[in-house]
């Protein structure tokens, strides 16, 4: 391992603090998986007594400190929350950490970033302006000479889960599900499960949109005006595809055995089977972007920070899966 990972601060009164430290201990005697913590070191210390936290200046210098304490480049926060209360002046803390990661990242000095979770109404007044933090990689991205396509993957054990539209209300989906937004996803998701995770010819299976893959019309034109199309093309160019799936049948485990990876038309279509799965072990993963990105499939979980009683399994699985990640691409 030349470079460590990358761990990002995340919302600070969140239980970030906590899970960070329980990785630390988790991982510090496995080869491969050092991290360096952006962060405030004298909160991570308040928040975590008696944690040994060694402030580097360098993410080099924490591949040596890892095995003995949590490596910390210090970076202050204008405030100290309390656990589970947001302060609003830290806001832009929270989002340099992510700025300077991606920059470590496109520099080599950072093998991949781990992302805690962010709080975003808490940074829309800090001048946020994205759905979350895929798209805004995806921004900083194209800030630095590379536009991408991002796709977001979600991880539970043999499952990976992309859905193609996000963040949408449900009514916005037919008008947002298009043939060119499959085959974007589906090209990007096939490329990096190769470079990523080492599968020659990934097989990649899709749902469809509606009941019973919309049963051949009697329950809606999607699949075939706009699914099945998309994926006639993609067949024609050599991928190896599966569907539309009916997705009430997609996910059980003999399902699950025929396909790498199932692009979702929706949301939950994608979600709800990765947390049944897996709840606390959950990561998300996001393909398509110049560098290694991975994070804890949860969110901020302000109502039990502090309480010692945050479940850092997502956040583990997570920084192994961006390891594991990082030895396949060099």
């Amino acid at each position: 391992m030349t470079a460590p990972l990358i761990l990002t601060s995340g919302e600070p009164a969140g239980i970030a603090p906590e899970i960070t430290a329980a990785a630390w201990a988790a991982l510090r005697g496995e080869p491969g998986k050092a991290f360096a913590l952006l962060g405030d070191a004298n909160y991570w210390r308040a928040r975590n007594p008696g944690l040994p936290i060694a402030e580097v200046t360098s993410p080099a210098e924490a591949l040596a400190a890892f095995d003995n304490a949590l490596p910390v480049l210090h970076r202050p926060l204008a405030s100290h929350p309390a656990p589970g209360r947001i302060a609003l002046d830290t806001a832009p803390q929270v989002i340099a950490a992510i700025d300077e990661a991606v920059s470590l990242a496109f520099k080599g000095w950072a093998s991949g970033i781990v992302t805690n979770p962010i709080q975003k109404e808490a940074l829309y007044g800090a001048g946020f302006r994205h759905q979350g933090h895929t798209d805004y990689l995806a921004h900083l991205s194209a800030r630095n000479g590379k536009p991408v396509q991002e796709v977001m993957m979600l991880v539970a054990d043999d499952l990976r889960a992309i859905p193609v539209t996000v963040h949408i209300p449900l009514k916005d989906v037919p008008a947002q599900l298009t043939r060119e937004a499959i085959l974007s996803q589906a090209r990007v998701t096939a490329r990096d499960l190769t470079r990523y995770f080492g599968i020659d010819r990934p097989r990649l299976a899709f749902t469809g949109l509606n009941p019973h893959a919309g049963e051949n019309g009697a329950m809606g034109r999607e699949e075939i005006e706009v699914i099945r199309p998309a994926l006639d093309t993609l067949r024609a160019e050599g991928f190896d595809v599966l569907g539309p799936l009916s997705a009430d049948t997609a996910f059980h485990a003999e399902a699950r055995a025929t396909y790498d990876a199932i692009l979702c038309m929706y949301h939950d279509q994608a979600l709800i089977p990765v947390k049944t799965l897996d709840f606390h072990g959950g990561i998300n993963v996001s393909l398509g972007l110049p560098f290694i990105r991975t994070s804890p499939d949860h969110g901020t979980a302000l109502g039990i920070a502090g309480k010692g009683i945050a479940n850092p399994k997502s956040l583990i699985a997570a920084i192994r899966l961006a390891a594991k990640m990082a030895k396949a691409a060099a």
